[in-house]
């Protein structure tokens, strides 16, 4: 469903060039829960974006279900993006004004999605009691679990999720596990980066990333 082959990524600050990503690969099975792991500035954050073609890789290139994502117009990724992922990455999820809910309904409005199962949605990301509250009402544990629910309000077929569980007790991560167990059944893939070893658990493969380079575990 997803594939990346030799991503490369390298940012200028002045004179200086640092190498976010060197030569990543990876591949996304029907079905799979991967979890990508590392330390703080290892790449996680910036492989993600790649992936889903919110930053473009300096070399290498990704295909999503066949179709290239990467060295595209804008429009087309954003296509492919509506089309195949939900994303839920550590900020830009929600719209400020909007309440917890709201930010839900707009998502499915948007993908012309069932307007339905919002309730329940929350309740499994454990914020039913905050669905009324706006984002700056937000813990970072719970801004994190409202941008994973607009993330599957539509049931996407690739979730890509940056850190979902942190911040979070052990019942309400259970139940994230949950429903990424459930995505599984249903054939969808899930690639979360994390540092939680019950997530690393759950998954099926763990990628490590280590400056910039992946290797399987």
């Amino acid at each position: 469903m997803l594939e990346a082959h030799e991503l490369y990524r390298f940012f200028h600050i002045g004179d200086d060039e640092t190498a976010a990503l060197r030569g990543v690969s990876l591949r996304l099975g029907e079905g799979e829960v991967v979890a990508i792991m590392g330390p703080s500035g290892s790449g996680k954050t910036t492989l993600l974006s790649c992936l889903t073609g919110l930053d473009e890789p300096d070399g290498g290139h990704v295909m999503v279900n066949g179709e290239r994502i990467t060295h595209r117009a804008e429009n087309a990724r954003a296509r492919i993006r509506a089309r195949d992922f939900g994303i839920c990455l550590q900020s830009g999820n929600l719209f400020g004004h909007l309440t917890v809910r709201e930010n839900i309904e707009l998502q499915k409005a948007l993908a012309r999605s069932d307007p339905g199962n919002i309730e329940t949605l929350l309740e499994n990301v454990g914020l039913q009691h905050r669905a009324d509250a706006l984002p700056a009402e937000l813990s970072g544990g719970e801004t994190a679990r409202a941008g994973l629910a607009v993330a599957l309000a539509t049931d996407p077929p690739i979730l890509i999720a940056d850190e979902p569980t942190a911040e979070v007790d052990a019942e309400t991560e259970n139940k994230i596990l949950e429903l990424f167990a459930e995505r599984r059944g249903q054939g969808k893939a899930t690639l979360v980066a994390t540092h939680s070893q019950a997530l690393a658990m759950h998954a099926d493969r763990i990628v490590r990333l280590h400056d910039g380079k992946v290797s399987d575990a």
